[in-house]
């Protein structure tokens, strides 16, 4: 199914967006905007002839100096139909997205390594922390931007030994914390 096939079926599924084909060399490639990503992520899992039921990769790339300065990409697969699909959104300088974790559970880690690396915010995503660079780096290292030569200490940690109650109740405090 190519790219124009796939924005005549998502059309008249997500009122008021308005698709973009894209260019590209192996797959069908979209674009969609922001504000109609999750509905659009939606329709292409539960429309029949679509059912893109997995998501196999979310990367970004950062087009600075130029506006929109970013682009998130989403690699999408179809298994029952065999098809692949490229949904692009376009983000500008304020760098949010809304997160797809609620269609595929599986994106919560991309998104993370994403923001992480290029400090695009996915809004409502539950647990946007660091988790390639360490807790106290400063930046997102894949932006244009972002200062090459940098020099920073190398840290060391000591082993982290706790005891069986003490690990008991961290796992219980996490778990309080994330339910409020």
């Amino acid at each position: 199914m190519d790219a124009a096939a796939i924005i005549d079926t998502l059309t008249p599924l997500v009122p008021g967006a308005t698709y973009e084909v894209g260019r590209s060399v192996d797959f069908a490639t979209i674009y969609v905007p922001a504000d109609r990503l999750v509905a659009t992520c939606k329709a292409l899992v539960e429309t029949p002839s679509l059912r893109f039921n997995a998501i196999i990769e979310i990367t970004a790339a950062d087009y600075f100096p130029r506006e929109p300065r970013y682009e998130v990409v989403y690699h999408l697969l179809s298994v029952p139909n065999r098809a692949r699909l490229r949904l692009k959104v376009r983000v500008t300088g304020d760098g949010m997205v809304p997160t797809v974790q609620g269609v595929w559970k599986g994106a919560a880690w991309p998104e993370r390594e994403v923001w992480d690396m290029f400090g695009i915010v996915f809004t409502d995503h539950p647990d946007l922390r660091r988790l390639l660079m360490p807790e106290d780096w400063e930046g997102h290292p894949l932006r244009k931007d972002y200062p090459v030569q940098i020099r920073k200490v190398a840290q060391t940690y000591e082993p982290l030994e706790v005891s069986e109650e003490e690990f008991r109740a961290n796992i219980e405090r996490d778990r309080i914390r994330r339910t409020q």
